[in-house]
């Protein structure tokens, strides 16, 4: 009996036991998973000081105020004229028979740029000067009486405004929307005037001659989506500050990407920069562009580039640098057209080599760049274009040197007494030659 109360006893004794040694337990297993999740928080998330707080934040603002960069480049070269030219120059009767690359047999300095850009998320600002002798060539159109169609005679008449390349402020309406103001370089074309932002260095005739350099006034871009945009803008003219009429130019471009690799523009522009006449009133007349150019990747190191555009124009253009008609009949629309095919290949992570091929035409005497027969008639003139460049890659990146062989051949003159008459110079100062050969080396350093 007391056996039985004993048990009865411990019974309880030891549910309470085991009761207390469970939750004992389960408490440590608890404290300890807590313990863990506390670590692990604080080894992944460190904690932050009052310092590193006030850091971001100055970051922060930083990023929102924005980020001003400096940047440009400065190029030279040194070519030889196969044919001697006793003026030791490109140039040829035209004046304009070459892009900047003007100068033989000596060393020369192409251009120096340099661009301050101010950006934030909704802004940008951009001042683009440059110096030197590509620089007024380019912006011949900001001095008066300077034309590379009249001798590039400047005078006194030289002023700030030409070393100002572009100038300009844009604005992000949105993520599609944005317009920019000011100066700004001209849409159409597949080349530059930038040296760095061309394959081959020499310029080609189709954008020497056949298209504006740089435009004033505004212009809007909408990207419908990654593939497809559109811009439209209203400016002044071309290649002038000051406007010398009333009249304003439209301008357009539309972009495609229609598949991989490949890339469209369409590019367009239509004004009227016949002088004003004496009572201020602008006369009838027009300066009409179409261009289509673009390229494709065929492969990781072949790129194929297109260039063609056709322009038309009445009357004479404005000054500086009227451009009248080689015949002198202002009434009648005159054309030019330029056809270009360039082929780039990568042959190592260093070199690459390219060709370009072109056909400029103006027979019609539209443009600047003509020959003059024996009586000292200015005719049109064609040619075709054939330039072949190395490209090395230096330093990083920063430095570029480009050995190239150009040959420019045009429509040979006829006829008694022309034999003086065609379009370059020979050793002994006459104009006997109807093309010409060049070669040389040109270093671009970029920063």
């Amino acid at each position: 009996m007391e056996n039985y109360k004993l048990k009865l006893l411990t019974i309880p004794a030891l549910l309470f036991l085991i009761s207390s040694v469970q939750s004992y337990g389960q408490g440590q297993t608890e404290i300890i998973v807590a313990s863990n999740e506390t670590r692990s928080a604080i080894k992944e998330e460190p904690i932050v000081t009052a310092g590193e707080t006030a850091q971001a934040k100055e970051e922060e603002e930083k990023e929102e105020e924005g980020k001003l960069t400096v940047s440009g480049y400065l190029d030279s070269y040194y070519f030889t004229n196969f044919n001697k030219p006793s003026s030791r120059d490109n140039m040829g009767q035209s004046g304009v028979g070459r892009g900047f690359d003007r100068r033989v047999d000596q060393f020369q300095l192409g251009m120096v740029q340099t661009v301050f850009k101010y950006t934030n998320s909704k802004s940008e600002g951009v001042v683009d000067l440059a110096f030197g002798p590509s620089a007024q060539y380019g912006n011949y159109g900001s001095v008066p009486n300077f034309s590379p169609a009249y001798g590039y005679s400047i005078g006194n008449d030289v002023f700030s405004a030409v070393m100002i390349k572009q100038a300009y402020f844009k604005y992000n309406a949105s993520d599609k929307l944005s317009f920019i103001a000011g100066q700004f370089g001209t849409h159409i074309g597949y080349e530059y005037i930038d040296a760095p932002l061309n394959f081959h260095y020499s310029i080609n005739h189709t954008f020497n001659s056949g298209v504006p350099f740089y435009h004033t006034g505004l212009k809007a871009t909408y990207a419908f989506s990654d593939k497809v945009s559109l811009m439209l803008g209203a400016v002044n003219g071309f290649d002038y500050v000051h406007d010398n009429n009333r009249a304003k130019g439209l301008i357009g471009q539309l972009s495609l990407v229609p598949v991989e690799g490949l890339s469209v523009y369409f590019n367009y522009i239509n004004t009227n920069e016949v002088n004003a006449d004496a009572t201020g009133k602008t006369p009838s007349g027009n300066f009409t562009v179409y261009d289509l150019n673009g390229g494709y990747q065929a492969s990781e190191k072949f790129f194929i580039g297109y260039w063609f555009m056709f322009g038309s124009q009445k009357g004479a253009l404005g000054s500086p640098g009227t451009f009248t008609p080689a015949d002198g009949n202002v009434d009648e629309t005159k054309t030019w057209y330029g056809a270009n095919l360039y082929l780039t290949y990568a042959i190592t992570d260093v070199f690459s080599l390219g060709f370009r091929g072109e056909h400029f035409d103006n027979t019609s005497g539209a443009r600047g760049l003509n020959n003059v027969d024996s009586s000292g008639q200015k005719v049109g003139a064609s040619c075709n274009t054939y330039t072949l460049t190395g490209s090395f890659t230096l330093a990083d990146g920063h430095l570029l040197l480009k050995p190239e062989l150009r040959m420019d051949a045009f429509n040979k003159l006829s006829g008694t007494g022309n034999e003086s008459s065609q379009q370059f110079m020979d050793a002994n100062g006459a104009y006997t030659k109807n093309g010409q050969t060049t070669l040389g080396m040109a270093a671009i350093y970029k920063f």
